[in-house]
């Protein structure tokens, strides 16, 4: 008898109902087309390459899963028909009064939905912080491997990277691993795969261990030298390595295999930065860096407008230590000025002799500028509470700043610039931030990454490690581990050095030439003006002086009478002379001509704050006048800065 054609539909349906109730129970796709690698007791790990389309999570699970998952929502959906079947009437009465009377159901449903929209914000918020850092290490680590991986592996573009590719969040860190799951034809270039890992992750000093037996094929990745994971001057032969570090080129730490890691103010950049957050240890690398310069006899201007970050460094000699930010101020505009002399100097020197001898010039000045997001904006604060009518709008002590990055290694003038954010507004512009060709960063993010060294990639990754840093300079970034050194340390070691010999420096030593009066407040300080400066004018010798003016003031004695010049008096008693300190004049003029120890700054910031200011005698207009004698007793009797620790006397 022929088969009829509602006998084969029949058939049909019989033959797909026990082809689904066999997948089902098998755990495999249930339209039958395997898409991943993935069978009952194992998961995929790839995409089979005659797929060419978007493949969901659930592919890549083991056949076991799926039939555990199918089950449990197949009893699930079983107990629900139970409960409403097991009492018919019940469920028709209430769907019965809900249809009548909606109303209650709907501010119930009202007041629920704005619980659950809220609590699924809440929810939605918290998961996506907790799961940022996982979802930046696939954007910018792990997705870009795959697209690198995929064709030397011969694995579909359409693989889901988290099912081959093991990366861990933190495998930057020393004892992290990566492991990597290799196709079992291992028809692959391993050195290809090898250096594409290297590159891609930014690694370095790595080894691979390869599995080629087996099914399991894969390789695991380590890294096979790493930074110390502490440095200390107590260890052995540290101190060995910082004394033959050169003058210029002070130690910052030890990279892979105990390399060196330092950078030469001479050679390679005039100007460091450093960008790290809050508890990076930022304070504990220039504390390394600024203790070295110090012990081979460079003088240091510490910044700090937070007054506790470098405790270490107050009474060292050769240190100066500016807190108020009227002091920091004061210094920056000094210091352009002593940038200015120096060139000028250099102008007059030979090429060669300041090649030769680059201390001609003075000895190191180094600058240490503490958390400049904030002291830039307290400088514009005060320069706008302190200036008068006709002064620029733009704060002197910043321009001195931007001058004295853009002045050359032959000024000797170095600054190590300390950063939270180091954005172009925040250091004065970008073309200021370019004088900075070595950069340290500390726990930085990806974006202050693309800010300060865009040219720096793939990105290394940021690692938790205490006193772990990347140094990047000329295009390179060595990852370091900083000496850390105790505030005691550095004390001593700063205060071992060619200050406590009475020098400033190894290289003064060569230096014959009796020290010449300068034209500025500076260069007396360090005694290495050139004769063909002109002398200054004679300050008062009564004078007080602040923080700054202590160290670069001027002393210049009264010559004695000569004892034998019998030249007599006369007799007559001449009128006698106006006394100058009863002369009236106006700010400007008395710093000018009777008191330059002190800025115009400083003055318009004590007639402002200081209430022991001596008031005006008279007005010129909108200029107030003073009488000298008030302004010089006052100059004697004003409390007095914190004391230099710099004695260059």
């Amino acid at each position: 008898m022929a088969q009829t054609k509602f006998d084969k539909q029949v058939e049909e349906a019989a033959e797909s109902l026990a082809f689904g109730i066999g997948r089902f129970l098998a755990g495999q796709p249930m339209d039958g087309e395997r898409k991943t690698d993935a069978t009952f007791w194992r998961k995929g790990t790839r995409v089979l390459p005659k797929v060419d389309a978007k493949v969901s999570r659930s592919s890549y699970r083991a056949g076991w899963q799926r039939l555990v998952f199918r089950i449990s929502w197949l009893a699930a959906a079983g107990e629900g028909a139970y409960l409403v079947g097991r009492h018919p009437d019940t469920t028709a009465q209430t769907v019965q009064d809900l249809w009548e009377n909606p109303d209650p159901a709907i501010a119930a449903a009202q007041t629920g939905g704005i619980g659950l929209a809220s609590a699924l914000t809440v929810g939605g918020a918290a998961y996506g912080l907790a799961t940022r850092k996982r979802r930046e290490l696939m954007r910018e680590w792990v997705t870009p491997l795959h697209e690198a991986l995929a064709v030397p592996l011969g694995i579909s573009e359409l693989t889901d990277p988290r099912r081959y590719l093991h990366v861990p969040r933190n495998f930057s860190d020393d004892d992290a691993q990566i492991r990597i799951d290799v196709p079992t034809h291992m028809r692959f270039n391993e050195d290809l795969v090898a250096d594409l890992i290297t590159k891609k992750l930014a690694l370095e000093n790595v080894s691979f261990t390869w599995r080629r037996a087996g099914k399991d094929t894969h390789v695991v990745i380590k890294k096979r030298q790493a930074p110390p994971k502490m440095l200390r001057l107590s260890d052995p032969g540290v101190r060995e390595i910082l004394a033959k570090m050169p003058e210029s080129a002070p130690l910052i730490g030890l990279g892979a295999g105990k390399r060196k890691v330092s950078v030469d103010l001479d050679a390679d950049s005039p100007h460091v930065l450093i960008s790290a957050g809050t508890g990076g240890g930022k304070s504990t690398i220039l504390r390394a860096i600024c203790c070295q310069f110090v012990h081979n006899g460079a003088h240091a201007f510490v910044l700090d407008f937070k007054r506790i970050s470098h405790t270490w460094a107050r009474g060292v000699p050769g240190v100066t230590y500016c807190r108020d930010i009227a002091e920091i101020h004061e210094a920056l505009i000094r210091l352009a000025q002593e940038g200015r002399r120096r060139l000028g100097l250099a102008e007059q020197l030979a090429d060669d002799v300041l090649e030769r001898e680059p201390w001609r010039v003075g000895p190191r000045l180094v600058i240490l500028l503490e958390e400049v997001n904030a002291t830039m904006a307290q400088l514009k604060r005060y320069w706008a509470k302190i200036r008068e009518s006709g002064d620029p709008k733009t704060s002197p002590a910043i321009d001195a700043l931007a001058e004295i990055l853009f002045m050359g290694r032959q000024a000797r003038l170095h600054v190590l610039l300390v950063a939270q954010s180091a954005t172009a507004r925040a250091i004065g512009g970008p073309e200021m931030r370019e004088n900075f060709s070595t950069r340290i960063l500390v726990r930085y993010t990806l974006n202050a990454w693309r800010m300060l060294v865009p040219e720096v990639s793939p990105i290394p990754m940021p690692t938790e490690h205490p006193g772990r840093v990347q140094v990047v300079t000329r295009g390179r970034a060595q990852e370091t581990q900083v000496l850390n050194l105790s505030n005691a340390e550095a004390r001593e070691w700063a205060m071992s050095g060619a200050h406590s010999k009475g020098t400033t420096g190894p290289a003064l030593q060569e230096q014959a030439v009796p020290p010449a009066p300068a034209a500025d407040l500076l260069a007396d300080a360090w005694s290495l003006s050139a004769p063909e400066i002109p002398p200054a004018p004679a300050t008062d010798p009564a004078a007080d002086r602040d923080c700054l003016a202590e160290t670069w003031s001027l002393t210049t004695s009264t010559p004695a009478a000569d004892p034998g010049d019998t030249t007599q008096t006369p007799t007559a008693n001449p009128a006698p002379a106006p006394d100058p300190d009863d002369a009236v004049v106006g700010l400007r003029t008395a710093q000018q001509a009777h008191l330059p120890e002190i800025t115009l700054a400083a003055l318009r910031w004590a007639r402002a704050n200081d209430p022991d200011f001596p008031s005006s005698v008279d007005k010129r207009g909108s200029e107030l006048l003073y009488r000298v004698g008030d302004l010089k007793k006052w100059a004697r009797n004003r409390p007095r800065g914190a004391a230099s620790s710099t004695d260059l006397d």
